[in-house]
Parts: C-alpha cells; sequence; structure tokens
C-alpha cells in the first residue's frame, strides 16, 4: 500500500461471519459473501460489530483475512476491524491489516473499562500506532457509544489528528445521532479525513454534509439498492431512494440486527447454516422470520 492508494469511499459493510454446525468461522460461505459485496461496489469492514468481531478470536480473524486475500479479494477493498480491549491484540491485528496491504483499520476505542479519561484513550491509540511502527496505516476510527459506552470525543480526535497527522484518517459515527454526525462533517470532514455515518438511514444528509459514504449493516443485504442511493445522491430521486431503503433497515431492525440479516440470507440463498450467529447470540425464530420476509418482499426487495 502507498500513500497514493485511493482512499476508502463509499459504502462498506461490516461484512457478516458465518458460523459451521460446530460454531467454527466458515471461509467458503465468507469468501462468497465477501465476493458477492465487491461485485456490488461495497468495501469490506471485516469484523466490526455486525461480523459478530468481539465474538472471533485473533487467530480466527487472522485465518479469515488471509483466507480472503489468498482467494482474490483484493486488499485495497478491505477495512478490517482491529479494535481490541487489549492494545497488544490490536496491535498484532492492525500490524497485519497494514502488512497485507488492507485499505485501512476500523478501530474500536478498548471498551471494558468506562469513564476513562481523554488522556488514557490518547495513550491507548497511540501506543498501537507506535508499535505498528508504519506509514502506510490509516485508522479509521470507531465512534459506538451505545454498544462501547466509551466515546471518541472531539478533543480526542484533535488530539490524535495533531499527533498522527495522514495516520488518522477518518471515522465512522454509529452513535445513531444526526447531530453529531453533522457535527463530525462541520469540524473535521477534510480531504484526508473522512467521516462515515453508521446506518444508511443518514446516508443522503451525511452526502450532502460533505461526508465519506455510510459504512453500514445492512449494506451485507440491500447492497444494490444502498449503492444505488450512493450513486445517484445529487439527483432528484434521491430523496425517494433514501425513503425507501429507510424502510428497508427499519424491517430488519423489527429483529436483532445481526440475526435477522443472517436468517434472510439463510432463506435467500436456501442455506439454513447462514442463520446461525455465534452465542450468546441466538437465531431468529422461523415466524419471526416469515413476517419479515413478507415485508421485505412487499417493498420489492431483492438480494
Amino acid at each position: 500500500m502507498s500513500n497514493a492508494m485511493p482512499r476508502l469511499r463509499g459504502i462498506l459493510s461490516p461484512v457478516l461471519t458465518p458460523f459451521n454446525s460446530k460454531l467454527a468461522p466458515d471461509p467458503g460461505r465468507f469468501l462468497a459473501h465477501c465476493r458477492k459485496l465487491i461485485d456490488a461496489g461495497i468495501g469490506l469492514a471485516i469484523f466490526g460489530t455486525n461480523s459478530e468481531g468481539n465474538s472471533l478470536a485473533v487467530e480466527e480473524k487472522l485465518d479469515l483475512l488471509a483466507y480472503l486475500l489468498d482467494n482474490g479479494i483484493p486488499a485495497e477493498r478491505i477495512m478490517p476491524g482491529t479494535g481490541c480491549c487489549a492494545l497488544t491484540d490490536s496491535a498484532a491485528l492492525t500490524n497485519a491489516a497494514v502488512s497485507k496491504g488492507c485499505g485501512g483499520v476500523l478501530m474500536l476505542p478498548p471498551f471494558y473499562y468506562k469513564d476513562v479519561s481523554v488522556d488514557g484513550l490518547f495513550k491507548n491509540f497511540a501506543e498501537i500506532i507506535e508499535r505498528v511502527g508504519n506509514a502506510k496505516l490509516r485508522l479509521y476510527l470507531y465512534h459506538i457509544p451505545p454498544v462501547a459506552a466509551v466515546p471518541i470525543s472531539p478533543e480526542l480526535i484533535e488530539r490524535l489528528l495533531k499527533a498522527y497527522p495522514g495516520t488518522i484518517a477518518g471515522i465512522k459515527d454509529s452513535s445513531g445521532d444526526w447531530d453529531t454526525t453533522e457535527m463530525l462533517l462541520r469540524n473535521f470532514q477534510s480531504s484526508t479525513f473522512d467521516v462515515f455515518c453508521g446506518s444508511e438511514v443518514f446516508l443522503l444528509q451525511t452526502m450532502r454534509g460533505g461526508g465519506s459514504g455510510s459504512i453500514t449493516a445492512t449494506a451485507n443485504t440491500n447492497a444494490p439498492a444502498i449503492m444505488d442511493l450512493y450513486a445517484s445522491w445529487q439527483t432528484p430521486e434521491a430523496d425517494e431512494k433514501q425513503a425507501k431503503v429507510t424502510a428497508t433497515r427499519k424491517i430488519f431492525a423489527k429483529l436483532p440486527m445481526i440475526a435477522s440479516m443472517k436468517a434472510v440470507i439463510a432463506r435467500e440463498l436456501n442455506d439454513p447454516a447462514w442463520a446461525m450467529p455465534r452465542p450468546p447470540l441466538m437465531p431468529c425464530e422461523p415466524n419471526e422470520v416469515d413476517a419479515v420476509m413478507v415485508e421485505l418482499k412487499s417493498l420489492g426487495y431483492a438480494y
């Protein structure tokens, strides 16, 4: 990877991780799903929240990344999630991603301890960056306070940008709060810092605000419609398209999102194994999936 490599912009998906009957990651299904997303124009934010990334061991993540690259998935289209509670794990995953030429990494803050200081968070990110020690690193911060309960504050962003310009490459805002995304766009969006909304519900607003795109769960299951909205956000039809992708997401969200998306893929592919998340998450009940499928099809949904 060189500094001239195109930046990861547009639509990326926290790629769902399929598991086999022994609850081990299924590389074959994972590869097939990644190929489908790449063909649709979607970037691969593997090992994110909806990938069940924090239910995967470091070794499992390294094996899955290697499997994708060995089977022709372009590294520059991949943004692995590398943020762990242990900075040594974060450094190991980040180093592997950079050394293999990935387009960037998406990094959670260390999320087990709450109410930690900005100094502590800065030190965590700085230590990882220094341990990796590679000028090719592009690090995207992952702000998801509803889940992590450890926010990425404007003060932290400012300190990291000052200390590591060019390395701190952007942020995914999964606050679920448009005011927060708007603030990030206003204060930080630039040619070297990309702001992504964490849901396609805010995609049109993000693009109109000068943002770089969205890293969104339902790109796993509604890629053509979301990509079409991204490609045509400046057209008169954009508001109508936004309303439709928002309505589709709301149907998926009637059930636990990860299990819901996996269940729909299982139905669409006639592949029941796809429906299984890794515990402690559980699959959806068949009658619940029936209802979701009816609603999706009423919108003209096609996987």
